[in-house]
């Protein structure tokens, strides 16, 4: 059986043709477009490592995800907690207040379930061909994970982006714009 091309996936670091830091709701769907990504790559792997183990393909797929969750994710919950919420809990609406309190607090498990995710994918990197596969406590927390940022991707783009598009504009988008390149060391 040939093995899965785990990297028929686009690399963590591309993205969206045209879209940029001057657009911010733009940049953050297309990050939830690479999250996407990235969890299906951790599926693939989750699957390939069960006939190939941790073969080249394996070790190298792993690094991806890591080093998009490592970077990346943090970034996009940053911008989320900087720009996208604070206004959406201003607004005291009741079901979107709601939404809002749970996806700061998803923030706060995906940062703990990432580093049991990350511990998990970094054995496998560091042991290489040795390695002896995921336990099943391992796989259970890799859906644990998927499920969370699943469900949280629906949230964010099912409410909360909506309604913080209705009311970030102007100098406030464009403030939120800035901010995104500057921590990033983007220049416009």
């Amino acid at each position: 059986m040939a093995g899965i091309h785990l990297h028929q996936i686009t690399p963590p670091g591309q993205q969206s043709p045209g879209v940029g830091f001057e657009q911010p709701f733009e940049m953050l769907d297309a990050c939830h477009e690479r999250v996407e990504r990235m969890l299906r790559l951790l599926g693939k792997l989750r699957e390939h490592v069960k006939s190939h183990g941790a073969d080249a393909q394996a070790r190298d797929a792993a690094r991806d995800v890591m080093r998009y969750f490592d970077q990346a994710g943090p970034h996009h919950h940053e911008d989320e907690e900087r720009h996208v919420f604070p206004p959406l809990l201003a607004q005291r609406d009741p079901a979107v207040l709601a939404v809002v309190i749970r996806l700061k607090q998803d923030h706060r498990e995906m940062a703990v379930m990432w580093a049991r995710v990350r511990a998990s994918l970094s054995a496998l990197v560091e042991a290489g061909e040795v390695w002896g596969g995921f336990s099943a406590e391992e796989e259970q927390r890799f859906d644990a994970y998927d499920a969370l940022y699943r469900r949280h991707l629906l949230d964010e783009n099912g409410v909360a982006y909506p309604a913080a598009r209705a009311l970030i504009r102007g100098e406030a988008l464009q403030a939120m714009s800035a901010d995104m390149m500057g921590r990033r060391g983007v220049t416009p």
